[in-house]
């Protein structure tokens, strides 16, 4: 069984704000490990000569500044992403929790996995404008920005390729959720020990290794995703990818007709190294900013540690803490005018 609890002392802006740091933090600061990664699903020229050799290319062909190529328009999907995903996980859990407010892991896993493909289908477009973005050379850049992106796609291809390759967002779903499932179904036995007593070091590992795992299975899907949003007769070199096709299956097919069965994890280097550092950043960011809110609402003594200030009833929510302590500034200065009442 596992409980969703989120942390009540936080306002719901201070949560918001607490996820979006953490991400926008850890995406660009991992932004070269996912412009390789996207570079090689597609099948640009990067990254003919391996995962090393991809860096190299980029720095020699477009310069340095080409390994943020697209991170702004990455960063700016995290808000509808992050805001559809909670939104709609919350509601989906709410519905299948027990009167304790317990839900299965299967059940918690399937709901995220839901959550996630409607979050992405809203956010959809921005992906695609990210993977043009990243494909092309920023030194003959055909896009301006990620509004050209839409505005263009928009205006020569329509709206449907706009949506191009989403389908494989929702097959690619059960993969996922089942390595995720996988993974945390034996959490149990691999530390031998029940899962609430886990640390916050067990729970990054555990975190980094289903991330690893579901990734993993469900990479053939986005390969082929990333080279469907990246196609189009109106760019040049069709977009910079490797194959040409007529549809998704004809996708599949030419990909592996022409590189072969395992060219579908082409760019799983990248983003395996990429896992460990982006959610160790996610992780260390969103403490941070928590600890940050926390002490401005009064709980703890110190943004630098959890030490609770002493007095405080934790279980209060912010806007309740700040009630009874301005009940009490107002107890204490009425008890101050009644004492200075009596001397005078």
């Amino acid at each position: 069984m596992a409980t969703v609890k989120r942390d009540e002392r936080l306002t719901a802006s201070q949560g918001f704000l607490c996820v979006a740091f953490a991400g926008i933090f850890s995406k660009t600061a991992t932004s070269p490990l996912e412009v390789v990664k996207i570079l090689t699903q597609v099948g640009t020229f990067h990254s003919k000569k391996g995962f090393l050799s991809s860096f190299v290319l980029v720095q020699r062909s477009e310069g340095a500044r080409a390994f943020w190529k697209g991170n702004m328009v990455s960063c700016a999907r995290l808000f509808p992403y992050s805001a559809v995903h909670v939104a709609t996980y919350k509601k989906i859990v709410h519905l299948h929790m027990d009167e304790l407010g317990h839900i299965t892991q299967w059940r918690a896993i399937a709901a995220g996995g839901l959550a996630g493909i409607i979050a992405a289908f809203v956010s959809y477009p921005l992906e695609v404008a990210e993977t043009r973005l990243v494909a092309q050379n920023v030194q003959e850049p055909t896009y301006k920005g990620a509004a050209h992106v839409l505005a263009s796609v928009y205006r020569n291809e329509g709206l449907r390729a706009l949506y191009r390759g989403f389908s494989l967002t929702v097959v690619g779903a059960v993969p996922f959720s089942l390595g995720c499932y996988a993974v945390y179904v034996n959490l149990d036995r691999l530390w031998q020990e029940p899962s609430f007593r886990f640390t916050p070091l067990q729970n990054f590992i555990n975190g980094c290794l289903a991330a690893g795992i579901a990734q993993t299975l469900s990479f053939p899907f986005e390969t082929v995703k990333r080279k469907m949003q990246a196609q189009s007769t109106k760019l040049p070199h069709c977009g910079g990818v490797d194959v040409h096709f007529s549809g998704v299956l004809d996708c599949f097919r030419q990909v592996i007709k022409t590189n072969g069965f395992l060219s579908l994890w082409n760019g799983l280097t990248a983003n395996t190294a990429k896992i460990v550092p982006y959610f160790g950043l996610l992780f260390a960011c969103f403490e941070t900013c928590k600890q940050v809110c926390l002490y401005h609402n009064g709980y703890i003594v110190s943004p630098l540690s959890y030490q609770l200030a002493p007095g405080v009833d934790q279980s209060l929510r912010p806007y309740e803490l700040q009630e009874v302590k301005r009940y009490l500034r107002n107890r204490n200065f009425s008890s101050q005018q009644s004492d200075m009442d009596n001397r005078w």
